[in-house]
């Protein structure tokens, strides 16, 4: 949709996105109604920083009769599509939408989408940085001296600002680059043109139930691309290599390994990131040179690197926003360290294949924190790596049995010293009494944070806090 003027829209859940959403739309001139389960004081906050617009409130549920009269109904990012109204929504024919399918629709300019079960935050970020040191160009021609073309390079969608906060100063020389998450994508009937797969490994199961549906999901950002647009996959990763017949433009990849022939995208060989397009072959960057540990870490400065050449971003401004990246917080982040023992949050590992990536990074020995919320995701390969790679496991949280059992029941030549608490402030403690000068204590949890934290930032910072009170 392009004109909102006189439309009725129900938004479903009154965070970050929703918020966002309400605000454009009653700018908009949409008849605007926001419902959550939350009570009116838990929203005391969320409705004072609308008190500005005509939005209406709907509290403490979603009732059905909401939909009567609606055109849009609207979710944000945790709403799952089991929820009764939105079934009922579905049924009555009452089309679904979020803020960014809305955003996409209002959008002057060219976008990227960045999506994959682990890396998407630090590719998004890369890219932006890269985004943004490639904004200011210089432009030749005959009449005129040289002289400054400003754009800007916009980061959102499932991390910082919703983008629909800025759409409407977009000009059409600018890019916005986004994180979309399978939730984002279930909904979207619009791709960018430049989409990017990082990897399908599982995550989300609770809330896609088969693995099937969670690449479905992840899939549809390539669904509604044309020919003119470019999809990058990762080489290396079944799930998303396996959507390569999905691609209608320009088919771009990345690998750790060296690249078959053939295939035009980033590579890494003998020390050396390289990029081929065609029978074009270009040196990046030396590993060394990369501030990030692991693995992990250098597909995803691979993929930033061929998201920046499908952009046309200049080779210089790509190679010094690399150089000077340090990561985000809560991903493999150095808190401190204390007596030769280094503490690193990587909070934001909330499935067990992303902590086995955090602990892949490390050769040095791991005293490993693991814990919170399952995801209904298997442990086994996790339990059998930490036989292989980690001395000493603290478990926490309500998944803190089932992980003990798994990693007691798998067994290895190695036995593993494994103690259970019951919050991550105690684990914090207990692996400090634990740790000996050099050992790494590693926080990749495997599980939510939703058992005892807002999310995983809430609980990355509280162990930075615990971390930094120790003495």
């Amino acid at each position: 949709m392009t004109n909102w003027n006189n439309t009725h829209v129900l938004i479903l859940g009154a965070a970050r996105q929703g918020l966002a959403l309400a605000r454009w739309l009653s700018r908009h001139g949409s008849h605007v109604t926001l419902s959550d389960s939350r009570t009116a004081g838990e929203l005391a906050s969320a409705r004072a920083s609308l008190a500005d617009t005509n939005v209406a409130w709907a509290v403490g549920g979603h009732p059905l009769e909401l939909l009567n009269n609606t055109d849009v109904l609207c979710l944000s990012g945790g709403v799952p599509l089991t929820l009764p109204i939105v079934e009922e929504a579905v049924r009555r024919g009452i089309p679904l939408s979020n803020d960014t399918q809305i955003f996409m629709e209002a959008a002057p300019c060219k976008t990227i989408g960045i999506t994959g079960s682990a890396g998407k935050t630090t590719t998004t970020t890369l890219v932006g940085e890269m985004a943004k040191k490639n904004a200011e160009v210089r432009s030749q021609n005959a009449e005129h001296s040289a002289f400054r073309i400003h754009h800007s390079a916009f980061v959102g969608g499932n991390i910082g600002d919703p983008l629909i906060n800025y759409v409407d100063d977009m000009k059409a020389d600018d890019l916005a680059i986004m994180e979309l998450s399978s939730f984002q994508l279930e909904q979207m009937t619009i791709s960018p043109n430049i989409s990017a797969i990082l990897n399908i490994t599982p995550n989300h199961l609770d809330r896609h139930g088969t693995m099937e549906a969670y690449t479905n999901a992840k899939s549809r950002i390539l669904e509604f691309q044309s020919e003119k647009d470019t999809a990058i996959l990762g080489h290396d990763d079944k799930g998303a290599w396996s959507l390569r017949s999905k691609a209608k433009g320009k088919l771009l990849t990345f690998s750790l390994h060296e690249l078959e022939e053939g295939l035009s995208g980033a590579y890494y060989h003998d020390g050396l990131l390289n990029l081929r397009d065609g029978n074009a072959y270009l040196p990046l960057i030396l590993r060394e040179k990369i501030q990030l540990r692991g693995d992990h870490n250098v597909a995803n400065v691979l993929a930033a690197f061929t998201i920046g050449h499908a952009a046309g971003f200049k080779l210089d401004d790509m190679l010094e926003a690399v150089e000077e990246f340090r990561g985000v917080p809560h991903r493999l982040e150095l808190v401190r360290e204390l007596r030769g023992v280094r503490w690193y949050n990587d909070s934001i590992a909330t499935a067990p294949e992303r902590s086995m990536a955090a602990i892949h990074a490390f050769d040095e020995p791991i005293v490993l924190i693991l814990g919170g919320r399952d995801k209904k995701l298997p442990w086994e390969d996790i339990a059998k790596l930490i036989h292989d790679r980690v001395d000493h496991v603290v478990v926490f949280g309500e998944a803190a049995e089932l992980i003990q059992k798994a990693v007691s029941t798998v067994g290895g030549a190695r036995s593993v010293d494994l103690h259970r608490v019951n919050d991550l402030k105690e684990a914090v403690l207990k692996a400090a009494e634990i740790a000996s000068a050099g050992d790494v204590v590693l926080l990749s949890p495997g599980g939510t944070s939703y058992d005892a934290f807002k999310d995983f930032a809430e609980r990355g910072e509280l162990f930075r806090k615990w971390v930094q009170e120790l003495s």
